[in-house]
């Protein structure tokens, strides 16, 4: 009897790639806690969240929208301390991400990033990171709908994305991971990676 050989990945975007991720910045769907004050006035905490073209609005503070995507938490709290300048002395502003809950809904997305699940899953897409930085493979499938009754499990491809922009494959065996208790093989993701769960065909 001829092995069962992977078929070739059919339907891959390539547009979606592995991309290098520098870091947890703010972008639309992350969450955040503001904490706004004075030397003399007690601080006012504030729960935001930016809207899908990357700005806040602060209710009652800031009349406009305040444009925060892609900034790190020190840059907005400095932007916010030069705004609140102009009309209070010596404010006093913290910022930070509030902690990250996938029950609040869709619209809402971890500022550690994401990897993108493709191929043979319930339910392709993005994958959030956790604040722990801890996403095996195995763990991104589960949260993708667990792949599909014709999925390789053998030849689950991890693209990754260096700083200097050189793309790398990894392949993952989930039977190995699974049946043959390999736990050391279950490959720890990073935002912006991209996995690819081909089909096998018989």
């Amino acid at each position: 009897m001829d092995a069962v050989l992977p078929r070739e990945p059919r339907q891959v975007d390539s547009a979606v790639v592995a991309t290098w991720w520098d870091g947890p910045r703010i972008r639309p769907g992350v969450a955040l806690v503001l904490q706004i004050g004075t030397a003399t006035q007690p601080p006012v905490n504030i729960n935001t969240l930016v809207d899908q073209s990357g700005n806040i609005t602060i209710p009652l503070l800031l009349q406009e929208p305040v444009a925060c995507d892609g900034l790190t938490l020190e840059a907005l709290r400095a932007k916010l301390t030069k705004e609140y300048s102009k009309y209070y002395r010596q404010p006093q502003i913290s910022v930070t991400f509030a902690p990250f809950d996938a029950s609040r809904g869709s619209g809402v997305v971890s500022p550690w990033g994401t990897v993108t699940v493709m191929g043979e899953v319930a339910n392709p897409g993005p994958v959030n990171i956790p604040s722990t930085m801890e996403l095996p493979v195995t763990k991104a499938l589960q949260l993708a709908g667990g792949v599909k009754p014709f999925a390789d499990k053998e030849h689950v491809r991890v693209s990754r994305c260096d700083r200097d922009g050189r793309q790398t494959r990894t392949i993952v065996d989930l039977n190995e991971i699974g049946q043959d208790g390999r736990v050391d093989k279950d490959m720890i993701l990073r935002a912006g990676d991209v996995v690819w769960v081909p089909e096998t065909w018989y």
